[in-house]
């Protein structure tokens, strides 16, 4: 596994300037964005997901540029082979537990059957303990079952990685022990390499094997505190 984020962006609204310019080199499968609100990591994350075209510089995970403004290339978010999970999970709410996991797999606007769990998502329903809330809608489920519904809906396409924003923050303190316990299981069992981006050392401790610390729009150095 090799990820190297080396982008620039300039940000400006109103008076208001900010200034991205992160340089980010690892061979780990759990890498942590670590730092405050307001710090460049969802720019970062949303860079490497192509929702955000930087101003310059590449994106490259396991050897495949996604975006390399000297050579010209950007691909699009559907091309990238990476998952993303939104803080707010993201579900459609007039889609079943079942329809939100295999919605991936669809092509063109038909939403999948609603009595019907196709053999690759019944993989991960399997997988993360769903059976039971199939038929289930969003609003029925609770937000450790609506985390789960989300994960297994990103997981269904085989991304070469998974980037998490904020992955516990919409979830009460009891929950996320519980939550990162899951999602370190669950990285391990099926070696799927993420990106983590969270302001919660709790969340770098139990889930990142390498760190970087970003402080406005910037990673300091590894010799730095970076206050873990």
């Amino acid at each position: 596994m090799s990820v190297a984020i080396q982008i620039q962006k300039r940000m400006v609204s109103g008076d208001r300037h900010f200034a991205l310019d992160v340089d980010v080199t690892s061979k780990s499968k759990r890498i942590a964005l670590f730092g405050p609100s307001g710090a460049g990591k969802s720019l970062t994350l949303r860079a490497v997901a192509g929702l955000l075209r930087p101003d310059a510089g590449r994106i490259d995970i396991n050897g495949r540029a996604l975006f390399d403004s000297a050579q010209g290339v950007c691909l699009p978010p559907q091309s990238r082979r990476v998952a993303y999970l939104f803080q707010d999970y993201a579900l459609f709410p007039h889609l079943t537990v079942a329809q939100n996991i295999a919605f991936g797999m669809r092509r063109g606007w038909r939403n999948p059957p609603r009595k019907q769990v196709s053999e690759q998502a019944r993989r991960w329903v399997d997988a993360f303990e769903l059976g039971a809330i199939v038929g289930s809608y969003p609003s029925e489920i609770s937000g450790g079952q609506k985390q789960r519904v989300a994960l297994a809906r990103a997981l269904m396409l085989e991304p070469d990685i998974l980037l998490l924003d904020e992955p516990f923050s919409a979830l009460d303190s009891q929950l996320r022990g519980k939550m990162r316990q899951e999602l370190d299981a669950l990285q391990r069992r099926l070696d799927v390499p993420m990106l983590l981006i969270t302001h919660d050392p709790a969340d770098v401790e139990a889930l990142a094997d390498e760190v970087f610390e970003l402080r406005d729009g910037r990673v300091r150095r590894r010799d730095e505190d970076v206050g873990l």
